[in-house]
């Protein structure tokens, strides 16, 4: 059962924006921390950004004044809003709980900033 499912990725030219959706299928959405990780070729995968389910955020330096995080619980969706993106923004962009114990790894979806 998928129980997240990102999407918005694409190809973007520096300087450009995307905003990621992630669609979670989770029972008591509205209570989970969620948050955005990024996996580029031959890095590590990487949280850049969280949200409580009181809206406390917090953001990786990297991504700090450029990515803003924001959640609708009615929609059980988080969301990423990606601007001045960068080639070194480029990766595979996941949704999941900042936990130990996490759901199960969505597909993800593909970020290029590329000119």
């Amino acid at each position: 059962q998928v129980q997240l499912e990102e999407s918005g990725g694409g190809l973007v030219q520096p300087g450009g924006s995307l905003r990621l959706s992630c669609a979670a299928s989770i029972i008591d959405f509205s209570i989970k921390t969620m948050g955005w990780y990024r996996q580029a070729p031959g890095k590590e995968r990487e949280l850049v950004a969280s949200i409580s389910s009181s809206g406390r955020i917090g953001y990786a330096d990297s991504v700090k004044g450029r990515f803003t995080i924001s959640r609708d619980n009615s929609k059980k969706t988080v969301y990423l809003q990606m601007n001045s993106l960068k080639p070194e923004d480029t990766a595979i962009y996941y949704c999941n709980a900042p936990v130990k114990n996490q759901y199960s790894w969505g597909q993800g979806t593909q970020v290029t900033v590329s000119s």
